[in-house]
């Protein structure tokens, strides 16, 4: 009776394993040819829809700088030095925006390209990784736009003192705004970086707690390179997400670590044997 209840399940594995061999070099790579257009198509039309909603993106991305000016008594303009700088900015934040909006069909893409090489039982990560992996950016980037950034231009600012009157290039702004909030929004995918380094059995969550006094010290790190202060207070705002992004991570790799994975596959291989037995 065992033999009978692991019976489907070997030969769908037999199934998936020809499935997987079955396609050439040449198939390999017409797969990724038609996967790559497919995805700068659709890569071009969000850039249209970018540049067409590009100026209240800018008003939304400045209002940070201009909020902080006008606490400090500042004209809340800013200035560009050059004429080419109003359309380079938004040509960039265009194609930001565009790239960001099509980032969930080009993590399906890929994962259509890599799926023929996994099992069924492996298949059913897409929805989980596309949420979490899209989920985990926009969490970063609005931890950065809602907490970092704007204490972060406040605490700046407020640096100049009464001598001093500040005029902001809108080029600099908006390099300093990209790196601060893709930086955070890059930051917050740690648990999917760790999850797959555990899944393929490169760490394990014994490891990484081990380690976690080396990185706190490498998250603050980052914070200070990344944030433009170096105040303490605003490095510990920047740092604190990535540990706690970090201790959870602990978690998820203990999930999916193979050792763990075999664990309950050999509980669900002994209770079909069991439940084989009964009957």
């Amino acid at each position: 009776m065992p033999d009978l209840v692991a019976e489907p399940e070997k030969q769908q594995v037999e199934k998936e394993l020809r499935q997987m061999g079955s396609m050439s070099l040449m198939e390999h790579l017409e797969e990724l040819r038609k996967r790559i257009l497919r995805s700068v198509f659709a890569v071009a039309i969000c850039i249209g829809a970018g540049w067409y909603w590009v100026e209240p993106i800018i008003a939304k991305m400045v209002a940070p700088i201009q909020k902080a000016l006008a606490a400090h008594h500042f004209e809340t303009t800013l200035i560009y030095l050059n004429p080419t700088d109003t359309f380079n900015i938004q040509l960039k934040i265009g194609l930001i925006v565009g790239i960001f909006i099509a980032c969930p069909f080009l993590l399906y893409q890929v994962w259509g390209f890599i799926s023929p090489g996994l099992y069924r039982n492996e298949k059913r990560f897409l929805l989980p990784f596309l949420f979490l992996s899209v989920g985990l950016f926009l969490c970063g980037g609005y931890f950065g736009y809602r907490v970092v950034f704007p204490v972060a231009m406040d605490f700046l600012i407020g640096q100049g003192g009464p001598n001093l009157k500040p005029a902001i290039s809108i080029t600099e702004y908006t390099d300093l705004f990209l790196t601060i909030i893709l930086g955070l929004a890059l930051v917050f995918e740690l648990p999917i970086v760790l999850g797959f380094a555990g899944a393929m059995g490169v760490v394990s969550a014994k490891f990484l707690f081990k380690h976690i006094r080396g990185a706190v010290l490498i998250f603050f790190i980052i914070a200070a390179v990344l944030t433009p202060t170096t105040d303490i207070m605003n490095m510990s705002i920047y740092a604190a997400p990535m540990i706690l992004l970090y201790i959870g991570s602990i978690g998820i790799v203990w999930m999916v670590h193979p050792r763990q994975r075999r664990k309950r596959a050999d509980k669900r291989k002994q209770k079909d044997i069991d439940s084989g037995k009964s009957l």
